[in-house]
């Protein structure tokens, strides 16, 4: 009986042992499983942080380069506002050019058409001088040809009348000989019309004679006009 006890008892403890074993048999090929899991895991975990800190530096280069992008943008669009602004300015001058233009033209046309008019004038003016000058070269008689006949001085006004004005302008015909009224007129410092007036009177007065064979008229002191000034200059001396 007590034989079957041992046996039994061996029986249980090979049995336990046995068990105990491959319990930690299991235990150790369990920790080496972990192990590896644990280095596979750390390995994944290594990937991933290296995956993870490569997209964190592609996500700053993007973050970056969208900031750039959006400077730029700005930049842009500052730009185009700009350029509207200028271009309502340009606008707004070429308008106004227009309108200068415009202006300028219809002024040029009323100078036009008053050039047009005075030269209309102007031509009808010459053309009642020429009638005049016509009427006033026909004479009865010419003493020679060329010179129109002398008008008959006046001898008691003979230079009672004269102004200084018209007496400088005999003495300077008698000094320096026969001249044309723009040659007077630069002279005695007149104006054409003043110029054309006054030698007009002279020559109806009797004073002058005139030259009708070119225009313009050359006017010359008469000789007995010539007497009378020397005479008053020795009166005078």
């Amino acid at each position: 009986m007590v034989d079957l006890l041992i046996i039994i008892s061996s029986v249980f403890l090979a049995a336990a042992i046995s068990a105990a074993i491959e319990y930690y048999r299991n235990i150790v090929r369990i920790r080496k499983e972990y192990e590896k899991a644990k280095e596979a895991f750390s390995d994944i975990i290594l990937s991933f942080s290296r995956e993870l800190k490569h997209a964190t530096e592609a996500l700053k280069t993007i973050s970056y380069k969208v900031e750039a992008a959006s400077a730029k943008g700005d930049n842009t669009l500052k730009a185009v506002k700009d350029l509207e602004n200028r271009l309502k300015l340009l606008e707004v001058n070429t308008k106004e050019l227009r309108e200068d233009r415009e202006k300028m033209i219809t002024r040029i046309s009323d100078m036009e058409k008053q050039t047009r008019d005075i030269t209309e004038a102007y031509k009808e003016v010459l053309v009642k001088v020429s009638t005049i000058e016509e009427r006033t070269q026909k004479v009865p008689t010419l003493p020679e040809p060329g010179v129109e006949a002398v008008i008959p001085i006046k001898r008691e006004k003979a230079l009672a009348k004269l102004t200084q004005t018209e007496l400088a302008v005999l003495e300077m015909l008698a000094a320096e000989g026969p001249k044309t009224a723009p040659e007077i007129k630069e002279r005695i410092r007149l104006s054409r019309e003043h110029t054309a007036r006054l030698m007009k009177k002279l020559y109806e007065e009797g004073y002058l004679e005139r030259d009708s064979s070119k225009i313009p008229f050359k006017y010359s002191v008469k000789k007995e006009m010539e007497n009378f000034l020397k005479k008053a200059e020795t009166e005078a001396a």
